[in-house]
């Protein structure tokens, strides 16, 4: 798959070393002057020095797209100025790693690529990302964080061979760096390590130089510009860190499993009720300052590598939904129940894989209502990150045992669902096969579906 590495530094770099080792394609993206200490392991070093190379990896600096595809060719990566990852429009990713590392979110979208990884603090799984990879040093370190967001930044450095904060390497001054040893050298604590803004700067405790910025770049006052290691092991100047490869292993986890469900699934919005409960038009009720049935179509966009569908029979919803990327499946009598709605999106989805010959490659489709504005992003992300790992299963959400919408089938419950005919919907199919439903635990509110107008108060 396309990858594109936002952020270039050690740790990215180790992020880029488990995706290239796995055969897939990478871009990286740098700021003008990098400010990557651990330089020498870090292919951000491309940028100044026009090519790098870290274990197997080589890295040259890309000032074009044509630069860039030429580098790509050869099986290299390219390492382009782009702060604001403009190059995503062209290049066209399939996943964005958001390896910055800046410990908040500088304005990556969970709709920037068909999956998106945050790294480290500053993401929401669900907001602003599909998952977050844990990026401190501990028990969780590499974790994937499916709900939730990585540990806050302390402030405090992981415990590197017994020291945290005495082993960094901070500016004395605003000023240009001046080094006075190199990476690799062995210091004592008090020596003069460096110059900054003309004021000298000491090492807090002895060791080897493990990083250092460059000669020449302007720093402000405390910015970390170095790094010594008590361990004093020379080859870990030169090496990818295990922090890196950790971290590297969690977003190659997470990107395996992204790639095995790219494609192979596809989402049906059932919005074709009529609303008789509700006493009137109840998908256009405002909810949260806007429609009802917008809610829906909004978090379908977090999942662009499925194509989506909406059964309606209201030509505003339709159009909404085509203005997104849904396609709108009509249903001109939804007086014949909710079994017509699901056949019609069936049918749908199924003919649209045939249409492009990969009839085959659809394993299971999530069905989903749009009276369900509490639904989060995260549960349909586990529904089918559940479908992944247990195929054949009817997949739905739930709580405390309880099933719910929306309800994931496998491609073998079609036949069946086929079959169905007035108002009783898949439960009838879940009934006969009790012992494949799977149910991804929820909150109570993001299963509440809005059949009246009282329902309406409890959002």
């Amino acid at each position: 798959m396309k990858i594109l590495i936002k952020g270039a530094g050690d740790l990215a770099t180790g992020i880029a070393s488990r995706l290239y080792g796995a055969g897939h394609q990478i871009m990286m993206t740098e700021i003008p002057v990098p400010l990557t200490v651990r330089r020498t392991v870090a292919l951000s070093r491309a940028v100044y020095a026009g090519w790098t190379e870290v274990e197997e990896m080589k890295a040259f600096r890309a000032d074009s797209r044509e630069e860039a595809g030429v580098i790509l060719s050869r099986g290299d990566i390219p390492v382009i100025v782009d702060p604001e990852a403009e190059c995503r429009s062209w290049y066209e990713p399939d996943v964005v790693v958001d390896a910055i590392l800046a410990k908040k979110n500088l304005g990556t979208r969970i709709t920037d690529a068909p999956f998106v990884i945050g790294v480290g603090p500053g993401f929401t799984a669900g907001n602003d990302c599909h998952c977050v990879v844990e990026t401190k040093r501990g028990h969780t370190l590499g974790n994937i964080i499916w709900r939730g967001s990585a540990i806050p930044n302390t402030g405090v450095p992981g415990n590197v061979g017994g020291y945290t904060i005495e082993r960094l390497i901070r500016a004395s001054a605003d000023g240009q760096v001046e080094p006075r040893v190199k990476i690799g050298d062995c210091v004592e604590a008090g020596q003069v390590v460096a110059v900054t803004g003309g004021k000298p700067v000491y090492a807090q405790m002895g060791g080897i130089v493990r990083g250092m910025l460059q000669e020449g770049v302007y720093v402000p006052e405390n910015l970390k510009i170095g790094d010594i290691d008590a361990r004093a092991e020379v080859s870990h100047c030169h090496t990818i860190s295990d922090k890196a490869r950790a971290i590297g292993g969690g977003v190659l986890e997470a990107v395996n499993r992204f790639e095995i469900m790219k494609g192979r699934y596809a989402i049906v919005i059932l919005a074709a009720g009529a609303g008789t409960r509700f006493g009137g038009d109840k998908l256009r009720a405002l909810v949260r300052e806007k429609p009802l049935y917008e809610h829906m179509l909004d978090k379908v966009k977090a999942f662009s590598s499925f194509p989506a569908f909406i059964v309606t029979g209201d030509s505003k919803i339709a159009e909404d939904a085509a203005e997104r990327g849904v396609v709108p499946v009509w249903n001109e009598e939804p007086e014949k129940g909710i079994a017509r709605s699901l056949r019609l999106g069936l049918a749908a989805a199924r003919k649209a894989f045939a249409d492009e010959g990969r009839e085959d490659d659809l394993r299971g489709i999530l069905f989903s209502v749009c009276d369900q504005p509490g639904l989060e992003i995260t549960t349909m992300q586990k529904i089918f990150n559940t479908a992944v790992l247990h195929p054949v299963s009817i997949i739905c959400a739930g709580r405390a045992g309880r099933t719910g919408n929306p309800v994931l089938w496998d491609r073998r419950y079609f036949a069946e669902l086929e079959k169905l005919t007035g108002d009783v919907g898949g439960r009838r199919v879940m009934n006969e096969h009790k012992d494949r439903i799977r149910i991804v635990e929820t909150e109570a509110e993001e299963l509440i579906d809005v059949d009246r107008r009282e329902d309406l108060e409890s959002l």
